[in-house]
């Protein structure tokens, strides 16, 4: 006996039920599918490397060494801390000596400034006006530096300094052009006066008038920030 299949009418109603099913397959497949690859591919994704500390070197005299404050109140590691709190790594060496000239500084270079040094904020010229030693020595020993620096390929940011009125005009007019000459002539920033905001400002300075207090380094490495953040933003560029 031939197997009874049932009506034309329900033969029809499964058949609708079966398409219907298999539409709402189709439709998952199609959309799960790029989900999927998606998914798949994120996962082949490396997760991007944190940036890695600029190396940085402070090399300077007693105003970056600290003189008369702890090490964490000194320059360097209030704008490291300045640095941190704005998400930017630096691996900073506090290469100031006290009493130190820009011939000095040049003398200890090499050893000051370690192989992997990225980056050097150069504040060097305080003891050189205060000595009233010949503005052309002290261009001569930044030229050495910064030329030995641009050799090994490290990026510096210029700090200027101001020479004091006790030396006359024409002292003062020969000492203070010697860093935007530099620093046009080499190409590196320049912060125009170091101690911009604190110097002769007796509630900042220690009492030799000289050094700051630590609420003075504050003041330094706030108006100093921007043009230290735009410097690093130079060189984390250069490395992508």
């Amino acid at each position: 006996m031939a197997r009874s299949y049932g009506t034309s009418a329900t033969r029809v109603e499964g058949l609708k039920r079966m398409f219907a099913h298999i539409r709402v397959l189709i439709v998952a497949l199609m959309t799960a599918g790029p989900a999927q690859a998606q998914a798949q591919d994120q996962a082949q994704v490396p997760a991007t490397a944190p940036a890695k500390p600029v190396k940085m070197v402070v090399l300077g005299d007693s105003l970056s060494a600290g003189l008369g404050l702890s090490a964490p109140a000194a320059f360097p590691a209030r704008l490291q801390k300045a640095l941190s709190d704005k998400g930017i790594k630096v691996d900073m060496i506090n290469a100031g000596v006290s009493g130190d000239t820009t011939s000095g500084g040049r003398d200890r270079l090499d050893w000051s400034i370690p192989e992997g040094t990225e980056a050097v904020i150069l504040e060097l010229g305080a003891n050189d006006a205060l000595r009233g030693i010949d503005p052309a020595v002290t261009r001569a020993a930044l030229t050495e530096i910064l030329t030995r620096l641009k050799a090994r390929k490290i990026a510096v940011l210029l700090c200027g300094m101001l020479a004091p009125p006790n030396y006359g005009s024409e002292y003062a007019a020969r000492f203070n052009a010697i860093y935007p000459e530099l620093s046009k002539s080499f190409g590196v920033p320049l912060y125009p006066f170091f101690l911009e905001g604190v110097a002769a400002d007796a509630k900042l300075n220690q009492p030799d008038g000289i050094h700051p207090t630590p609420e003075g380094v504050d003041v330094i490495v706030k108006n100093i920030l921007p043009m230290v953040e735009a410097f690093l933003g130079t060189i984390s560029g250069q490395r992508s």
